[in-house]
C-alpha cells in the first residue's frame, strides 16, 4: 500500500528538504525556490515546510534573510562594521578597557607564536616608536599604532586580530588622537618606549606570562594619562560653567 504525503507533515518536509539540500553543490549563493514554490514542489503545505525549515536553519543547514530568500550553508558572519556609529557610541576609556582585555592576550599569544621575522620587525618597530618620542604627534602615532598591531598579527588569531583592528581603527579619531597628545608628557613618552622595550623582550624570550604582564602595565599606564587629562578637562569646563547651571555627572546626564 502506497501512503500519500500530508499536506501538514512536517517529517515528511523535513526527509524532501533534506534530500533537497544534498542534491545541491552547496554553493556560497545557492538558493532554495521561494517558499510557494517549493511547498508545490515538494508536496507539502506551507506551514509544515516552515516548521522544517526552521529545523534546518537551526542546524545551520540553511539561513534566511527576510525579503530576499533561503539560502544554503550557514548564515555568513557580518564583516562590515559602522566604524562612525561604533565610535559615537563609546569612549576613549570603554575603548581602553577593551584593549586591557584583548591586548594582553594577543601579546601572550605572540610570545609563544611569533616567528624569528616577527621579532625582528617588532625590535625594529620599537626603535621606530622610541626615535619618534620627541617628534611631532602624526609620527608617534604612526609608529605606536605600527607597534601594536604587529603584535596582534604575530599572535596568529584572526579573530582576535579582527577585534584588534577594529578598536584600532576607532582609536584613531581626530578628537581620541588630540586627547591622547595632551596626555602625553616627556617623561611619560620615556616610560612607553621603555614599556615597548620590556613587552619586545618577554615575546623574544618565548615568556608569555611575562609578556602578557608588561602589555598590561604598559596600558594601565596609557590608561591613567587619559583618565587625568580628562579629569582635568572636566574640572575645568566646570569652573567656567555659569553657578546656577548644574554639572555634569560622569555619564554625561545633568548632576542631581
Amino acid at each position: 500500500m502506497i501512503f500519500e504525503p500530508l499536506p501538514d507533515s512536517s517529517d515528511f518536509a523535513l526527509r524532501q528538504l533534506r534530500i533537497l539540500l544534498d542534491s545541491l553543490d552547496g554553493g556560497a549563493d545557492a538558493q532554495l525556490p521561494p517558499e510557494r514554490s517549493l511547498s508545490q514542489q515538494i508536496g507539502v503545505g506551507r506551514r509544515a515546510l516552515r516548521r522544517a525549515l526552521e529545523v534546518l536553519e537551526a542546524e545551520g543547514r540553511i539561513w534566511r534573510q527576510q525579503g530576499k530568500g533561503t539560502f544554503v550553508g550557514s548564515r555568513p558572519l557580518r564583516t562590515k562594521v559602522d566604524l562612525e556609529a561604533l565610535s559615537s557610541g563609546t569612549n576613549p576609556l570603554e575603548i581602553m578597557e577593551a584593549r586591557l582585555e584583548i591586548e594582553p592576550a594577543l601579546t601572550r599569544l605572540a610570545a609563544l607564536r611569533a616567528s624569528n621575522g616577527d621579532i625582528e620587525r617588532l625590535t625594529h618597530l620599537a626603535g621606530k616608536t622610541a626615535s619618534s618620542a620627541d617628534g611631532d604627534m602624526d609620527s608617534r602615532e604612526l609608529w605606536d599604532g605600527a607597534f601594536h598591531r604587529a603584535i596582534a598579527e604575530a599572535a596568529g588569531n584572526s579573530l582576535l586580530f579582527m577585534f584588534f583592528d577594529v578598536m584600532n581603527r576607532i582609536r584613531q579619531d581626530p578628537t581620541w588622537r588630540r586627547l591622547r597628545e595632551q596626555a602625553r608628557s616627556k617623561p611619560g613618552q620615556r616610560n612607553y618606549v621603555n614599556q615597548h622595550s620590556r613587552i619586545v623582550d618577554a615575546i623574544a624570550a618565548r615568556d608569555g606570562g611575562a609578556a602578557e604582564q608588561a602589555m598590561r602595565e604598559h596600558l594601565e599606564t596609557v590608561r591613567a594619562s587619559l583618565l587625568r587629562i580628562m579629569t582635568r578637562s572636566t574640572t575645568t569646563a566646570q569652573d567656567n560653567a555659569p553657578s546656577d547651571v548644574s554639572s555634569p555627572d560622569d555619564q554625561g546626564r545633568p548632576a542631581a
